[in-house]
């Protein structure tokens, strides 16, 4: 349990600092950054707090379709943010366009890395996978076409508020899939399946995980 608390911490905080470096990057953000940044641009209230507010948001639309979330999702949440802002701080704005492109690269790569280490904790996947995936189970339509839909909304609204839309939009939706493919099983804590190594206190263990399921990387990026 240890272990795993320590790994789902480092993931999400990598993955605030991903989302930093991607957004110095300039090239183009995914797509719910996009909206991030679009709300941030009308509202001045600040990416990582908006990053917050609009993961509560999703989260209450999890009741609906009847997804119970992991206190991984809800540290997500509560945390993912906050990291960014960490990183945006940390990491200058406005640079020249090679290093811009690196900032990008890189904060890809981290992000992949954040994405195996969280979800590979076992404690439930973020709140935006999450509502995807739920959707998925409730409606039955193909988890692309959920993820599609949502994603060319999010990406449209926030591109009309003013999110920066870009080649590294296109990389992220392209990329990130088939890197958090290796990354997830190559971070995933294997549990022992034996009755005898069973966790002593399954109770627990279900109500730290949630009900909800992460997105398959191949056919879908993880979101945060």
């Amino acid at each position: 349990m240890t272990r795993r608390l320590s790994q789902l911490l480092i993931g999400l905080f990598l993955y605030g600092l991903g989302i930093a470096l991607i957004v110095r990057g300039e090239i183009g953000v995914a797509p719910w950054d996009v909206l991030t940044q679009g709300i941030d641009s009308r509202t001045h209230l600040g990416f990582g707090l908006i990053t917050v507010l609009m993961s509560g948001v999703v989260l209450l639309l999890w009741f609906p379709i009847r997804q119970k979330p992991g206190i991984g999702t809800v540290l997500n949440a509560l945390l993912v943010g906050p990291s960014a802002d960490v990183g945006l701080w940390l990491v200058p704005a406005g640079q020249d366009l090679w290093l811009r492109v690196i900032f990008f690269a890189t904060g890809l790569l981290v992000l992949a890395v954040a994405t195996g280490l969280y979800i590979g904790a076992h404690f439930g996947p973020g709140p935006r996978d999450g509502l995807m995936t739920g959707l998925h189970k409730r409606t039955g339509w193909r988890i692309w076409v959920v993820r599609t839909g949502i994603e060319v909304v999010v990406l449209g609204v926030g591109w009309l508020l003013g999110g920066n839309v870009g080649v590294g939009t296109v990389l992220f939706a392209v990329l990130v899939g088939p890197l958090c493919n290796w990354t997830i099983p190559f971070f995933a804590i294997k549990r022992p399946a034996e009755p005898q190594a069973a966790p002593a206190h399954p109770g627990l263990e279900e109500a730290l995980e949630g009900s909800a399921v992460p997105s398959v990387p191949s056919i879908d990026s993880p979101a945060n």
